[in-house]
């Protein structure tokens, strides 16, 4: 099943590996067959990698975008996610890191990046909360598969 995808003027983006930009006007790309893609609203440099839950997330990226390398990346994602659960009490938040180890584990890395997405809110939300920058109550919200 084809999937269109809308880059706007100007994104960055990656398919199978070539970093593309789009023109002044944008693009619509129409895959017709199976494909590694990321917009740029989903590409993290290294440097920004600078929580746990950032640290997964790039490292999950990784695993996606180097099949080569891929195995490379699997131990250190594990700790990363090992080192998170042993960290929080919440079961809400345990539940979210097992799902994106299933999601890693059986190579459905774009899923895996979205639920981590999902993750690093939680914790930035945690973070501002920790500091007294807010009183809302930090709140862990899925998309259901």
């Amino acid at each position: 099943m084809p999937l269109k995808v809308n880059i706007k003027p100007g994104e960055k983006f990656v398919v199978n590996g070539a970093v593309m930009v789009a023109g002044n006007k944008g693009a619509s790309l129409v895959l017709q067959n199976e494909a590694t893609i990321l917009l740029g609203k989903d590409i993290m440099q290294e440097h920004e990698a600078d929580t746990p839950a950032k640290r997964i997330y790039f490292t999950i990226l990784l695993m996606y975008l180097d099949e080569a390398g891929r195995q490379d990346y699997h131990p250190t994602f594990m700790r990363l996610i090992e080192d998170f659960m042993e960290a929080t009490t919440f079961n809400e938040v345990r539940r979210t890191l097992l799902h994106i180890v299933q999601d890693a584990n059986a190579a459905r890395y774009y899923r895996a990046l979205k639920t981590c997405k999902a993750l690093i809110s939680y914790e930035e939300q945690v973070l501002a909360f920790g500091r007294g920058e807010t009183t809302e109550r930090p709140s862990l919200a899925l998309e259901t598969p």
